[in-house]
């Protein structure tokens, strides 16, 4: 499955227009956390993807775990329709677009050192062998997040759902 980058390029932009801010913390289902996780990850490698001309690198990433990817996407989509039937398609939408935009202004705060950090996770989600390790990568993976989310009955939010983007850190 190709990704034209031109259409998420247009779809960031226009995300920034349509984006609404969510609320501070949202308690999910612990199934749905690894949907979380991916879809941060997932969008990560778009935005570094669009950002350092790696569409192939992207490509391949969504080729090799396109099931994995199709099922949290789903997951994810499912959440948000428990939460709000009505809206429940739209705030999922709106969530994964602050999420590309926010790994897009890190882009742009980072300058060059943004492909320099970034690149090499292509290579790390390569080397995995199947989607169970995708999930387990994904939910290490410290990405920036548009909301915080935790297991419901979970005090605080996991660090990766809390904390800086794992390059953001670095520099």
């Amino acid at each position: 499955m190709r990704i034209p980058l031109g259409l998420l390029t247009a779809g960031l932009v226009a995300g920034q227009l349509l984006a609404a801010p969510f609320a501070a913390a949202q308690c999910v289902r612990s199934a749905d956390l690894a949907a979380f996780d991916i879809t941060a990850l997932k969008t990560s490698l778009m935005v570094t993807a669009l950002t350092c001309a790696a569409d192939e690198r992207y490509n391949a990433f969504v080729r090799k775990y396109q099931p994995e990817l199709a099922a949290q996407d789903r997951a994810l989509n499912g959440h948000f329709t428990r939460v709000n039937s009505r809206s429940g398609r739209k705030q999922h939408d709106e969530y994964v677009t602050q999420l590309a935009n926010s790994r897009s202004q890190d882009g742009t705060r980072q300058g060059s050192s943004f492909c320099n950090y970034n690149l090499p996770v292509f290579d790390e989600v390569m080397a995995l062998r199947n989607g169970t390790e995708l999930a387990d990568y994904a939910a290490g993976h410290t990405v920036q997040q548009p909301i915080n989310v935790t297991a419901c009955g979970v005090a605080t939010p996991t660090a990766a759902r809390g904390r800086p983007a794992r390059s953001a850190r670095r520099g």
